[in-house]
């Protein structure tokens, strides 16, 4: 399944220039009522593209999708939605679930939105099925859904450890176009894996203090919650790795890696919002339980790492 279409030539001709480059995915900003800031969402959308991302991210953890309810949920897609297509701009939709069934029902939502290039889908967490078992729900997931998949692969959050092989295999499915890899950081596995990918397949950093590293062995791009903050920055990263820009991206990439250090110092995203409402891109830092809001230390230090970015 490519992630372009006849219908919408706006779309990248290939699904790997559409997982090229910085995607940000979207925290989902609430008003001093707790409800979801939509204008906020729409306006931090138009941000970051405008300050160079390829696409953004709806639903993803980062948006705090387990705390948001159905309605809220389509809210937040459907303004992701209207902007990736005024902007013409890749939307990736977070979705799936540990069960296949449900998953699939969760994966079938997204025909509602044609706007939506791809959905991330997060290895089955806390059931821990066996590599084949995982290979077997994505292999169904793969055959059902109406967009290509991003494999989430996050093994300190799901519980299940891949090794390069059985994430090679996960790339060679029909229908899968890439993997989001937050491996927790860089051992054999990560090398094996980026020295041998399966035709057709990108990997997309997903640890954001590894973003650059994991740039310079060949991922083509990264989803990165961090990028909220210097986006335009974190698409230079980018752009100086795929040009072989070594002198640029290397001093770079050490300080991008101490934004995110800093951006990560308390549970994501609660870093995040404190500094985007501190910099006035959303009206609180609020979160939903149970999480709890960023102390203020963190979100100074944050602050002073942003402010070592600036030329």
């Amino acid at each position: 399944m490519a992630l372009d279409t006849a219908q919408d030539t706006a779309r990248p001709a290939s699904p790997s220039a559409a997982l090229r480059g910085i995607h940000v995915p979207l925290v989902t900003p609430f008003d001093r009522a707790g409800e979801v800031a939509a204008e906020a969402l729409e306006g931090l959308a138009h941000q970051v593209l405008d300050a160079g991302a390829s696409g953004i991210v709806a639903l993803g953890t980062t948006a705090e999708s387990a705390a948001l309810d159905g309605a809220e949920r389509d809210l937040v897609t459907d303004v992701c939605a209207r902007v990736c297509r005024e902007r013409g701009a890749v939307l990736t939709v977070g979705a799936g679930a540990s069960g296949t069934r449900e998953a699939e029902a969760s994966l079938a939502r997204l025909a509602r939105w044609p706007e939506a290039r791809a959905a991330l889908v997060t290895v089955p967490s806390f059931v821990r099925p066996s590599a084949a078992g995982v290979l077997a729900h994505f292999a169904r997931l793969a055959e059902v859904s109406p967009v290509p998949l991003i494999v989430y692969h996050i093994p300190y959050r799901t519980g299940q450890a891949l090794d390069a092989a059985a994430l090679r295999a996960l790339g060679a499915l029909p229908g899968v176009a890439g993997m989001k890899y937050a491996g927790g950081g860089i051992g054999e596995d990560t090398v094996a894996l980026l020295g041998d990918l399966p035709d057709g397949f990108e990997v997309l950093a997903g640890d954001d203090a590894y973003a650059s590293p994991l740039l310079a062995m060949g991922a083509s791009g990264a989803i990165l919650a961090s990028a909220h903050l210097a986006t335009d920055r974190f698409a230079e990263l980018a752009g100086t790795w795929r040009a072989g820009d070594v002198a640029r991206a290397r001093p770079l990439g050490h300080a991008l890696a101490r934004l995110s250090a800093a951006a990560f110092a308390e549970p994501n995203p609660v870093v995040v919002k404190g500094v985007l409402h501190a910099l006035g891109r959303i009206p609180t830092p609020g979160v939903r339980l149970p999480l709890l809001p960023a102390s203020e230390a963190a979100v100074a230090s944050a602050l002073e790492r942003l402010a070592e970015l600036e030329p």
